[in-house]
């Protein structure tokens, strides 16, 4: 059997990890019985391009160099979409692989759908299921796509079940196997707890800072930006800013975690002089995987726009502000026992759920299948398909 992962940003890395490990765990014993091991070919179309948001989570997830690198880079969606199919079918009509396993909701994952669609290979979807019901998104978008086309349909939870069986999918394409970036998560976490809270932020700081920087047993906030309903909206973009100047650092540090596209955002909209002078804030490039699990891991409150950390808090009991007005992870929220709440960009909002969410005490929950063996029960899927 020959499977192609094509994976295309930072949030895919954290899925294929542990389905690669599995794949060579699986071939090893393939190998023992002397059977034909799996030919796994990584693609990376390289939507995420520098070295901070792709080769370091590659080093640092123990994921081998991609077998072939696209080097799509930035541009529009329409851009990264078609150019990614033009790359993807000269590879998959050379490759001719059994199947292509796609991640998450980036635009790689839709580009390699349709194109593997058309040329008759079979299609699995890891992370299947999720819907915000945001037709504004262009993850939503392609998770629809993707979903409509896809053979195997593999789930994280029970809500994405019921999601698919509302689109009229037949329940014989549907697998529940849990969340495959938990296994991520538990099989790194123990090396994200030996690091130091100093350390990360003296090693990724933007501009150095004269206080002492957080120590490991010091309460602080969690931040992460980058959505354009959040950062593209000058307006908006001030208004969170201030928040965090004016009432967040003045109760807590703050460790923002800045994306390239919201520094961009932040200077063009006046904000990026002050910001950086404020005190008690610590603004800090991308970071590597364990430096974000370790701050996590320890942080009083985590305010985000990101979907993979409200799984993350979910599990390790962060208490989060979901800076969006839906998720495609209601399993993630405190009205379905995990540890996130919907606050949007409205600073009235986010002001109470800050001081409310700040008194709150850390709760670990861990839905059905979260349990850090969901890659096993991912391959498991494919080797066992049988179509209808």
């Amino acid at each position: 059997m020959k499977v192609i992962s094509v994976v295309g940003a930072r949030p895919n890395f954290m899925k294929v990890a542990p389905f690669i490990h599995n794949i060579n765990k699986n071939n090893k014993e393939l190998i023992a019985k002397g059977q034909e091991p799996i030919a796994h070919i990584l693609v990376h179309t390289g939507q995420h391009y520098d070295d901070r948001m792709s080769k370091a989570f590659f080093k640092a997830l123990n994921i081998p160099d991609a077998d072939i690198n696209l080097g799509i880079g930035s541009g529009t969606h329409a851009e990264q979409v078609g150019l990614s199919m033009i790359e993807l079918e000269k590879v998959f009509i050379r490759e001719n692989p059994d199947w292509v396993v796609i991640y998450g909701d980036v635009n790689a994952t839709m580009a390699a759908t349709v194109t593997a669609k058309k040329l008759h290979i079979k299609v699995c979807h890891v992370e299947a299921g999720l819907r915000s019901g945001d037709m504004k998104m262009p993850e939503e978008i392609n998770r629809l796509v993707t979903d409509c086309l896809s053979d195997l349909l593999l789930v994280p939870d029970r809500l994405s079940i019921e999601n698919l069986k509302k689109e009229g999918v037949s329940e014989l394409k549907i697998k529940f196997v849990g969340n495959i970036m938990i296994d991520t998560l538990e099989e790194n976490r123990e090396k994200a707890s030996a690091l130091s809270i100093e350390n990360i932020i003296k090693e990724n700081q933007i501009v150095t800072r004269h206080e002492s920087p957080i120590t490991n047993h010091q309460r602080f906030a969690l931040m992460t930006l980058h959505r354009p309903s959040n950062v593209d909206d000058e307006n908006v973009l001030k208004a969170l800013t201030h928040f965090i100047m004016d009432e967040v650092s003045k109760e807590v540090p703050v460790i923002w975690s800045i994306h390239p596209r919201t520094e961009k955002q932040l200077k063009a909209f006046g904000l990026w002089d002050r910001l950086i002078l404020s005190e008690n804030i610590y603004l800090v490039h991308p970071l590597d995987y364990h430096s974000m699990l370790k701050l996590n891991m320890q942080a009083s409150i985590m305010l985000t726009d990101s979907g993979g950390l409200q799984e993350e808090c979910t599990v390790l009991g962060t208490p989060c502000l979901t800076m969006r007005w839906n998720t495609e992870r209601p399993i993630t929220l405190r009205e379905h026992g995990g540890a996130s709440v919907l606050v949007g960009n409205n600073i009235e909002r986010i002001r109470k759920e800050f001081f409310d969410t700040l008194q709150q005490e850390r709760k670990p929950e861990r839905p059905e299948l979260w349990d850090g063996n969901t890659a096993k029960r991912c391959l498991d899927a494919i080797l066992d398909y049988r179509s209808e």
